[in-house]
């Protein structure tokens, strides 16, 4: 029989961007729904006016387009309003539900309203940690009816609504990653569901959410299960059937069992792998003129890999393997196999660590695979970015970007690695140079000057310039002067690049084209001759 439509959700709050883990998390549930043509819904849980940020959602928005996650149900593109049956998808803007699930709470018993001062419920609390027991609230301060709470009322207090948790007996869940899974009901809290404005908490706005919007299985990290019990209270209490639950493991630090924080950045940076990619990312960002925090702008965030050239079909594919497996070997996944492979019973339930080498290795694989056409689109908006290249582009500009990108093989891996090949844009007097190298294998060598000179006059001759001839006739100019081709190599790389390492020297000539590398050689030249000057 076929597999019944399968409605999952995922739902960010605005307070900050895209984190990898919550990508991952999205990634499964939206997996799960397309694999049984059902529906993958996004919802704002915004209920918390105080932390959330309005310019927060939209990198979210942004960082899910990107990826190739898309939403059957929830807020549209621009995050200005709602799209779907169960409209809207923002829970700052569905305040009437909440409302009355919390009535219908507080008539069957199921909740009431507390008139604790917050110092009273502290004292409470104090006095439970000094006597070394679990806290459990006295509900001293509990209204259970009209009279109770005009008394309360009548002293000045204010009422928040809290559930009237259990006090004996077990939560049995039967988790689909973890198995069945038991809490105590007693000692569950009594969870505030109501603030004293009238405005609802998280718990029971996410379960009201879920019900009225079909949601058939809640898939998420594993640090929310503990809220489990709490939520399926709500739902019962309500007469909800209950959703299918599963928790997967969190994203971990490099190295480590702890969750991934992009508050912990200069932790992280001690770790080899993690500090190159963060220092690539930054170059580019320097390049790009891109504003960078460690808030916005790092490797536990969506935004980082989008702004420096990653492809998402990379990152997507990570982030499948980071706590899931087929069979412990497949790594490869276009989105279709994705689909029809993935599973909850191959969620591991131990925590995946970020790996960023292993990232890089997705990535170089990827781009390696991509056609030359599109790596040339890729890295053309880099090199823009950077003023290497006008906007609009020169016409011949494509042929250079499309030699340098065939040439750079491997060294580009991801497209803001294109700003390492900047040489073959700059004009030949606006050369950098690595100033050490040039002392010593130009200044220093006392064979410079005959070696990068016998190439000039060689260079005249060559036809077609194109990187085998040149390789054929410098190695013919080589044999007649009786020099050792790799004692050329070297300032003649520095003399038309300026580096002392990059792509194969004759394709770096044939890029150049005949006049720019005589001239860039005659520079070199002239400025050996000055620094030898100053030296002395």
């Amino acid at each position: 029989m076929p597999q019944p439509a399968i409605r999952t959700r995922f739902a960010p709050s605005p307070t900050g961007y895209l984190h990898i883990g919550g990508v991952r998390t999205a990634l499964f549930n939206w997996l799960l729904s397309r694999q049984s043509s059902g529906q993958f819904i996004l919802r704002i849980d915004d209920t918390d006016s105080q932390r959330n940020q309005a310019e927060a959602l939209q990198p979210i928005l942004d960082g899910f387009e990107w990826l190739g996650i898309d939403w059957d149900e929830g807020p549209t593109a621009d995050g200005q309003s709602s799209q779907g049956p169960h409209s809207p998808y923002f829970q700052s803007q569905r305040l009437v539900p909440y409302q009355a699930a919390v009535k219908k709470l507080l008539a069957s018993g199921h909740a009431y309203r507390d008139y604790a001062k917050p110092e009273e419920t502290a004292a409470e609390r104090a006095e439970a940690e000094k006597n070394k027991v679990e806290f459990t609230y006295s509900r001293r301060w509990m209204a259970e009816t009209d009279e109770q709470a005009a008394c309360f009322e009548a002293e000045g207090r204010v009422a928040v609504v809290r559930l009237k948790m259990p006090r004996e007996g077990v939560c049995r869940i039967d988790d689909l990653i973890r198995g069945p899974v038991e809490f105590e009901w007693a000692r569950e809290q009594d969870h505030v569901i109501q603030r004293n404005d009238g405005t609802c908490l998280y718990h029971l706005a996410s379960v009201v959410d879920d019900f009225e919007f079909g949601i058939t299985h809640v898939v998420r990290a594993v640090e929310h299960l503990s809220n489990t019990p709490r939520q399926i209270f709500i739902a019962q209490s309500l007469g909800y059937a209950l959703p299918h639950y599963a928790h997967i493991p969190f994203v971990a630090e490099p190295g480590s069992k702890t969750k991934l924080s992009k508050r912990k950045i200069d932790k992280y940076l001690k770790n080899a792998d993690f500090k190159a990619l963060v220092e690539r990312g930054l170059e580019i960002a320097r390049r790009t003129g891109i504003e960078v925090s460690a808030e916005t702008f790092n490797p536990v965030l969506v935004d980082f890999y989008k702004q420096t050239g990653f492809l998402p079909e990379a990152i997507v594919n990570y982030l499948l393997l980071l706590g899931w497996s087929l069979d412990g070997s497949s790594e490869d996944f276009s989105r279709e196999a994705m689909i029809a492979a993935f599973s909850l019973d191959r969620v591991v339930k131990s925590e995946a660590s970020f790996d960023p080498q292993k990232l890089l290795s997705f990535q170089q694989r990827y781009m390696h695979r991509l056609p030359e056409k599109q790596k040339v689109a890729l890295v053309l908006p880099f090199l823009q970015r950077a003023g290497l290249v006008s906007s609009p582009p020169p016409c011949e500009i494509s042929d250079r970007i499309r030699a340098i990108v065939a040439a750079a093989a491997d060294r580009l891996v991801i497209a803001g690695d294109i700003l390492q090949f900047d040489e073959f844009f700059r004009a030949d007097d606006d050369l950098p140079w690595d100033e050490a190298a040039f002392d010593r294998r130009i200044v220093q060598a006392s064979d410079a000057d005959d070696l990068l000179s016998g190439v000039t006059e060689a260079l005249a001759g060559i036809e077609p310039f194109d990187a085998a001839t040149i390789e054929s006739a410098l190695k013919d100019l080589c044999s007649a002067r009786g020099w050792k081709i790799g004692n050329l190599m070297a300032p003649l790389r520095l003399a038309l690049t300026g580096k002392s390492t990059g792509i194969s020297l004759f394709d770096a000539f044939a890029i150049l084209g005949r006049e720019s590398c005589a001239e860039r050689v005659r520079l070199a030249l002239e400025r050996k001759t000055v620094r030898a000057a100053g030296a002395g």
